[in-house]
């Protein structure tokens, strides 16, 4: 059997990883698979990319597509064109995407025209919100793909009452789990903890990329302005994501935000697993900080992952003042539930996705 992995942006290099060692165990025990890594080169720069193959421990791909930057257009189409290209050159039984960036969606539009099978890891996830992109790519993938690997049973629930078949889902469980539990032992504190001389529980971690939180500089600096307010004496370190840079107003910044380029993943979940709370919008930082039983307040109207509300540490704020407020002071005073484990999310959805595999005639 023949797969081809895809990844593109830095979520899913943290979602491959797993696939890639489940497939070696396999190949090691005699199973007849073999892979082949497409890095589309959505995510060109070391840090948010090249880094994260070093520490999750991810072989270099035999091939990177180059197709960093440019527009959501530009990009998909500089992606779809030199993945047919690969494709064409190395033919495979089955392409497989996982979550919801350009790279998922392009590839898979380009592989089922060529009328190659694609398997979609973290299927069925949907925000309901078209202003996101990667609610387009969800959809989009999920409408054209052949293999559905689900992280929740309501996710397999939509796929269901969209047309597919029920033995094209498969509840796997969540490959970022995997992830997360198997480095867990060796997450480690960047320079900046010991350089501020931060303590567990001393401080909060704030994200932010959206188009609809970073795009507009005033606003940017008014919400910053708020969140370095409502922390008080506690430092708040701010990883800064490329789009947000772009938009930052140095001269606007509050006396505590801690401004840091973008971190490893080990020293990125370091702070995390220490940090008082979270400020984030981002979906996959939501269920990291679940499964670390950190209290996380996402900072959008809406999630693709709502059982890191139902079952987890998250809650929606939106960019409400008076509920960032609150939020803030509950965690503050001590006053946070406490986060379960969703069903599955064992550290062992990669091993089913690969028994699943090898089970089918492709």
């Amino acid at each position: 059997m023949k797969i081809t992995l895809v990844a593109g942006a830095r979520p899913n290099f943290i979602k491959i990883a797993p696939l890639v060692a489940q497939i070696k165990l396999k190949q090691a025990t005699g199973e007849n698979i073999h892979f082949r890594l497409v890095h589309t080169g959505q995510h060109y720069d070391d840090a948010m990319s090249g880094q994260f193959f070093k520490e999750l421990e991810i072989p270099a791909p035999d091939i990177n597509l180059n197709c960093g930057g440019g527009s959501q257009a530009e990009q998909t189409a500089q992606i779809m064109v030199a993945f047919e290209k690969d494709l064409l050159q190395h033919p495979t039984d089955l392409v497989v995407v996982v979550g919801d960036v350009t790279s998922t969606m392009a590839c898979t539009i380009t592989a089922k025209k060529l009328q190659t099978q694609v398997a979609h890891v973290e299927a069925g996830i949907r925000s309901f919100d078209m202003r996101m992109p990667e609610e387009i790519n969800r959809m989009v993938t999920d409408s054209i793909a052949d293999i559905f690997f689900t992280t929740t049973p309501e996710a397999g629930e939509l796929l269901m009452k969209q047309g597919k078949k029920a033995e094209q889902i498969h509840f796997v469980g969540n490959v970022m789990i995997d992830t997360l539990l198997k480095f867990q032992p060796q997450f480690t504190p960047p320079r900046l903890y010991q350089e501020n001389k931060l303590k567990k529980g001393s401080y909060w971690m704030l994200t932010l990329h959206r188009p609809s939180n970073v795009d507009e500089a005033k606003e940017l600096s008014q919400l910053l302005q708020f969140i370095g307010e409502q922390a008080g004496d506690a430092p708040v370190i701010f990883p800064l994501h490329p789009r947000t840079q772009k938009n930052l107003r140095v001269d606007k910044l509050p006396d505590n935000l801690l401004l840091t380029a973008p971190l490893g993943y080990l020293e990125f979940n370091y702070l995390i697993q220490n940090a008082l709370g979270v400020l984030t919008d981002s979906g996959g930082i939501t269920e990291e900080a679940s499964i670390l039983n950190i209290p996380c307040i996402t900072l959008r109207e809406n999630t693709e992952r709502p059982e890191t509300i139902a079952l987890g540490t998250n809650v929606l704020a939106g960019r409400k003042p008076e509920l960032i407020q609150n939020y803030m002071q509950q965690i503050q005073a001590g006053k946070w539930k406490s986060g379960q484990i969703p069903e599955k999310w064992d550290g062992r959805a990669a091993e089913r996705i690969v028994d699943v595999l090898l089970q089918m005639d492709l």
